[in-house]
């Protein structure tokens, strides 16, 4: 296996095209992180780092975990694509409720220019909305804006933050046209293994410690299970047999070949996730823009490893999952357009009753989907920050006097006390990410007649795209 990936990165480098498409993407990815060094005028580097430890579980914090810790820094990428991420899955969604908006949809290529046209719109306007609260909401943190503030800061703030990203929208567009994978997930992906060096540092220094080696190691265990469910839950599809009508060829009656209807059990992807993590995050972010008694308890119960955040995050993510999926797969036009083809599922009547099959298949794969990405995002975080026994009714104080007086399960209120970078949501990306990277780039070598990375008797690689 290390000998076949081994020989597939020097075929890689052999050709000419893959060469230089690796290397522009490189060059562009080293681009977007060049950018973290340089800040947007008017901010205290210094006094930033001190708020940004208070601000590491709110929106901020999400956001600044997909930005490659830009917004950290407040650098002229502060914003990151999430903009971009958030317009796209805006007018995905309004195309499948709003008939004009998908008439536009189905004009083929001009079509297409047209909603990407939209999303760019609709990315300024984000970028705008949200450099505005960012940049209001620096200047109420005392001493980090140098002369005052003030309304000459909050435009320049916003316009600075607003072109940095659709600048790294451009580089995102060109990493998919002339690089390799997607533009738009290497950039997050980018942004997110960027802390790799800073987590293996913190684990070093954990195992240091004796007595927290055994549970870093334990950590670590589960990492290496968690990113092995995620592949085999990515690569997992159900292949629904499909068989078309007879047809006529000459005077002779020929059956065409059997084919299948290929879904995949997580069609939601990561976006349950972070959509539940944000929706959770806004009052966390509203509160450092006031201190209300109300809303410093709401606060509490939405901390991570509360009862009451835990069942309001794998709610939200089950409830997006089934919503997200009802939104980009219709069931009643994929049956209607095989029914078109003459295609039809064996024993299933063709229009209405395939509709009604293809809905119970994807409801149970939904299903299915949603308990894995809760598994997924659930684990990490209550090793790293524990679940709060405490709170819960009426057992919550005995049992937490018990967990705490035995040794062995005395973490599992706190967590492990290690700030472990990867969370359930970024090996989701991570993972995903790469193996869609890795089937494209294998494509590209079995299409020249190389052996892929798995090796000739290993078979392809299928990322995410290639089972959708």
């Amino acid at each position: 296996m290390i000998e076949s990936f081994l020989n597939a990165v020097r075929n890689l480098f052999k050709i000419e095209e893959l060469r230089n498409r690796v290397l522009f993407t490189l060059a562009m990815l080293a681009v977007y992180r060049a950018g973290i060094h340089i800040p947007v005028p008017g901010v205290d580097q210094e006094v930033l780092k001190a708020l940004w430890d208070q601000a590491a579980g709110n929106l901020f914090g999400v956001l600044d975990l997909f930005s490659g810790g830009n917004l950290r820094r407040i650098s002229v990428f502060a914003l990151g694509i999430m903009p971009y991420i958030t317009s796209s899955i805006i007018l995905q969604l309004m195309t499948s409720v709003y008939p004009a908006l998908k008439k536009i949809q189905e004009e083929g290529e001009l079509g297409r220019r047209k909603i990407s046209q939209y999303t760019r719109y609709l990315t300024v306007l984000l970028c705008l909305v949200q450099g505005i609260g960012i940049s209001f909401w620096l200047q109420r943190q005392q001493g980090l804006v140098v002369g005052g503030g003030g309304i000459g800061f909050v435009v320049l703030s916003t316009l600075t933050m607003a072109a940095g990203t659709m600048f790294i929208m451009w580089i995102g567009e060109q990493i998919t046209e002339r690089g390799i994978g997607n533009g738009i997930s290497l950039l997050i992906f980018a942004g997110i293994v960027v802390g790799i060096p800073r987590a293996v540092e913190q684990l070093y220094e954990k195992i240091q410690d004796p007595a927290s080696a055994l549970f870093v190691l334990a950590l670590l265990a589960v990492m290496v299970v968690v990113t092995a469910g995620i592949v085999f839950f990515e690569r997992g599809t159900r292949k629904i047999p499909t068989n078309h009508t007879r047809r006529m060829v000459g005077r002779q009656m020929v059956a065409t070949q059997a084919s299948h209807l290929p879904l995949k059990v997580n069609i939601a992807g990561v976006i349950p996730v972070i959509f539940a993590s944000s929706v959770l995050a806004i009052p966390q972010t509203i509160s450092t823009f006031g201190s209300w008694s109300w809303l410093q308890r709401v606060n509490q119960w939405l901390s991570g490893g509360h009862p009451v955040y835990e069942l309001l995050f794998i709610g939200g993510i089950v409830l997006f999952a089934f919503f997200y999926v009802s939104i980009v797969f219709n069931s009643d036009e994929v049956a209607e357009n095989l029914r078109k083809q003459g295609a039809f599922v064996p024993g299933i009547r063709p229009g209405k009753r395939t509709a009604d099959h293809l809905n119970n298949i994807l409801v149970r794969l939904t299903t299915v989907g949603a308990i894995y990405l809760v598994v997924v995002c659930l684990i990490p975080q209550l090793m790293i920050s524990g679940f709060k026994l405490q709170f819960l009714p009426l057992i919550g104080e005995p049992l937490y006097n018990l967990v705490t007086n035995v040794p062995g399960l005395s973490w599992i209120p706190t967590g492990l006390g290690v700030s472990f970078y990867f969370g359930g949501t970024s090996l989701l990306i991570v993972v995903g990410v790469a193996m869609d990277t890795i089937s494209q780039v294998e494509a590209q070598l079995v299409m020249r007649h190389y052996e892929g990375f798995l090796g000739a008797r290993g078979g392809r690689l299928r990322g995410r795209r290639a089972t959708s």
